[in-house]
């Protein structure tokens, strides 16, 4: 990586590198004239449609563009963006929507618009390439690359006048500097090539519990002991990270880890970052303490944080987090449910060209609408004539229930009641309101993390309709997104999906089939989990390492075939199909799926014990092989019933299955006796004398972990 750093460092002294920061842009109300018309036109993504008026002539990532940049010998200006990303419109406005800026654009350069969202395998190889340019990275992502699409330059938002410099000096080096930039572009692609090369570990290794108690302390000093997460700014709910500490307590009892989880879970569900009147949670917050949210409210947060939720609920019983389940999956159900039974991807941040419009709150307009109640429930959401934020009043919990209800001399039941009462108003308000942008496209993963989500809550509460909604989208899912046979599209929208699916689609989607099947005992979810999980061992295999690619041999190749290995704000696919792996080779009896499981394990092993937070999906499988799990049968024509008392419980380490009739699973084979429901419970294929009632099985089972 040194000699490729040492090439850019020519091209510094070229003077293309314009040193920018971030501004706060004066917001200002977006107008489409139509005046202009590009090739975006033709696209279904919401944000390719955005920038279809613009005077730049974009072209969507193709091979017309990529053709025309090779005959005209013109680099490539590859820009990347989302439709709910703030800092993307605002580039638009200033750059893009200026005629003088576009002309430059479309003189020097053939300009490539990309939805990170639908083409993540395009986005992960030009934000590889920018972060090893600058060290960081974000969107809009703007790279520059030569025809043949090798990357050599590139950044993330640049103020007008600083991007017209940057486009003239990219112009500049490629006519008079050609040399030195072709030989940054070869050097950056093959950086981005290795980035991720991973040791094939031969020798089969032993997973410990107690191996990872260095990596947790060295996570541990950077808690942030007073607000939760971690000691910054900032700060992005990491729902997976969290996920492990609820294991880590389960299987270590170490309580620093269950009270670091319990206060983030506590201070998000109070802070800004959670929509107080209607449910959800936006990306991320931009300060230290949950106050300030990056308003932009994305399905895949809301479907992992569901899930988190209903964990942490099965653990503890609080009440607080049963609420933030019911009040984010009526969110969800209100404005990101299609008709068809799928989800839509996101909110914007913005409305009437303002972040945070939508959501913010005057003490007057709360006065007016809750009269003699405004009191009390302004004085819970902390609402003041002067304001907590720049546009208005962030709702945030200020107030310790008991201690407020005692001041106004009612209950704690009562509270609540006028607390809702008082949401319920807002809400039926704030809809009058213009409403922030909707990307109405459908995602096949994170629909998949979604479906996961509404399982995980009927686990957790066990409302039916939540497991009635998960069945829906797994319909739709196979209806619009299932093409041929096991093959699945990644995107969906007004009857069209074109897009050949990554390796998330199937990881995530083969999850909730299985989670699907734990919850319904139908065995047609867990079959066509395995469909698909032998389509992604077929397409997106690495021989050499057990790992996976990120994208298909079917899809035509870019300058590099990623493998995604990083547990972040999203699981990586690789510990996501890791773990399915595991599950499905567990139900099965299929051997070489657990084999092919551990020996993915082993490989990151070594980075894990290191860096527990970036690989903290990984360390939910390390557990399983570490502490060999538990099987629950349940066999019966009153079975699914029957598993309530017990899939209401946190129980990480524990595989269930179940059957109504005679099953051929190797877990249920001879189990079922006609006319009455029978409990196993088994452990390195021996299994205890099976019972015939929930209450029995669960002595059994405390007295199995009693062991450890």
């Amino acid at each position: 990586m040194k000699s490729v750093k040492n090439t850019i460092a020519l091209v510094l002294l070229l003077g293309i590198l314009i040193v920018c920061t971030r501004g706060f842009a004066q917001n200002q109300k977006k107008t489409m004239n139509h005046t202009h018309t590009n090739s975006l036109i033709n696209e279904n993504s919401p944000y390719l449609l955005q920038h279809a008026h613009n005077p730049v002539n974009w072209y969507p990532w193709g091979e017309e563009a990529l053709a025309k940049a090779k005959i005209e010998n013109k680099p490539i200006l590859i820009s990347i963006g989302y439709s709910a990303c703030h800092w993307c419109h605002v580039m638009e406005r200033e750059s893009f929507e200026n005629e003088e800026v576009a002309k430059i654009m479309n003189e020097f350069f053939i300009c490539i618009k990309v939805d990170r969202e639908e083409r993540p395998d395009i986005d992960q190889i030009y934000m590889d390439a920018v972060q090893i340019m600058t060290g960081s990275g974000g969107w809009p992502l703007n790279c520059f690359a030569t025809p043949g699409g090798k990357p050599f330059f590139g950044g993330t938002y640049f103020p007008s006048n600083n991007w017209i410099n940057v486009l003239k000096g990219i112009q500049n080096a490629w006519l008079n500097e050609n040399d030195k930039v072709k030989n940054v572009a070869d050097q950056l692609a093959k950086g981005i090539r290795e980035n991720e090369i991973i040791t094939v570990k031969a020798e089969t290794p032993q997973f410990a519990v107690a191996d990872l108690e260095k990596g947790f302390r060295q996570w541990k000093s950077e808690f942030d002991t007073h607000e939760g997460g971690n000691n910054r700014a900032p700060k992005f709910p990491l729902p997976n990270s969290l996920q492990f500490l609820l294991r880590y307590y389960y299987h270590t009892k170490d309580q620093s880890a269950l009270d670091h989880l319990s206060l983030t879970l506590d201070k998000m569900a109070m802070g800004g970052i959670y929509d107080q009147v209607g449910g959800g949670f936006a990306r991320y917050s931009v300060d230290a303490i949950w106050k300030v949210p990056h308003f932009e409210k994305m399905l895949y947060d809301n479907g992992q944080l569901v899930s988190l939720y209903a964990e942490a609920y099965q653990l503890t019983k609080i009440p607080e987090y049963k609420q933030v389940i019911q009040q984010t999956l009526e969110f969800i159900d209100r404005e990101l449910s299609l008709p068809e039974g799928g989800f839509y991807s996101s909110l914007d941040a913005d409305s009437e060209g303002v972040e945070g419009k939508f959501y913010v709150w005057e003490k007057s307009e709360v006065d007016e609408l809750l009269g003699s109640h405004a009191k009390l429930f302004c004085e819970y959401y902390g609402i003041t004539e002067h304001a907590n934020w720049e546009e208005g009043n962030i709702l945030m919990v200020q107030a310790n229930k008991k201690k407020l209800a005692g001041k106004y001399e009612i209950s704690e039941k009562e509270l609540n009641e006028e607390l809702e009462k008082g949401r319920r108003q807002l809400l039926k308000k704030r809809a009058e309101r213009i409403r922030p942008g909707l990307d109405n496209k459908s995602l096949t993963s994170w629909n998949a993390l979604m479906l996961k989500g509404y399982v995980d809550a009927y686990k957790a509460l066990g409302d039916k309709k939540y497991l009635n909604r998960a069945i829906k989208n797994a319909d739709f899912i196979q209806k619009y997104l299932w093409k041929g046979e096991a093959h699945l599209h990644r995107n969906y929208k007004n009857g069209n999906s074109k897009i050949n699916g990554f390796l998330d689609d199937y990881s995530f989607t083969i999850e909730a089939f299985v989670a699907l099947y734990q919850a319904t005992f139908e065995e047609k979810w867990l079959h066509k989990a395995n469909d698909l999980l032998q389509h992604v061992i077929r397409h997106f295999s690495d021989d050499k390492s057990g790992m996976f690619f990120y994208t298909s041999n079917e899809d035509d190749a870019l300058i590099a075939r990623k493998m995604e290995l990083l547990d972040n704000v999203i699981p990586s696919s690789n510990s996501s199909i890791a773990k399915s792996l595991f599950l499905i080779g567990s139900y099965l009896g299929n051997s070489r799926y657990v084999e092919r499981s551990q020996q993915m394990l082993a490989n990151v092993k070594p980075r894990l014990e290191k860096a527990i937070p970036y690989h903290s999906n990984w360390g939910q499988l390390y557990f399983w092989f570490a502490n060999p799990l538990i099987e629950i049968v349940i066999a019966g024509e009153d079975a699914v019933n029957q598993k309530r008392k017990i899939e209401e419980l946190f129980l990480p380490n524990v595989l269930i299955s179940g059957c109504k009739t005679e099953s051929n699973l190797p877990l249920l084979q001879n189990r079922y006796v006609n006319g009455q429901t029978t409990f196993y419970l088994c452990k390195n294929h021996s299994c205890k004398l099976p019972v015939t009632n929930a209450s029995d099985l669960l002595k059994q089972l405390k007295a199995e972990n009693s062991k450890k």
